[in-house]
């Protein structure tokens, strides 16, 4: 009786630790200090929890287009931002739109999302939660 008590209670922790180990850190993967801004061809946005994405082709220094992917808040952070998934401030795929993203540190082709400007010249600013 006490083994299965003890190992019902190891599992409980385990369960509900696994949460706080599967969430990162910005600072852990994206170089915070450093913004970049780029305009570019939308391919894909995903508007998901707990984060969205948000696929872009973007020109390098040498004028190669790369597919990067930036990453958002919630749905609910872009929702509230003013970015829907719907609507008409809807990010789709052949919209051409500027961004300002925090890049990886480790120099892959994805970043964290820190503005959109929508094809209209309205410019959304996210606040990473």
């Amino acid at each position: 009786m006490a083994k299965q008590l003890l190992a019902g209670v190891v599992l409980g922790a385990l369960l509900a630790a696994s949460p706080l180990l599967a969430h990162h850190s910005l600072a852990g993967v994206y170089d915070l200090k450093k913004v970049e801004r780029a305009t570019g061809v939308v391919q894909k946005f995903a508007f998901t929890n707990p984060h969205g994405a948000l696929h872009i082709s973007l020109k390098n220094a040498q004028g190669e287009v790369k597919v990067w992917q930036l990453t958002t808040g919630s749905a609910n952070v872009l929702t509230n931002a003013g970015v829907t998934a719907t609507g008409p401030n809807r990010v789709k795929a052949g919209d051409e739109i500027t961004v300002t993203f925090n890049p990886a540190i480790n120099g892959a082709t994805i970043g964290f999302l820190r503005s959109i400007v929508l094809p209209d010249k309205k410019e959304v600013e996210f606040v990473p939660n």
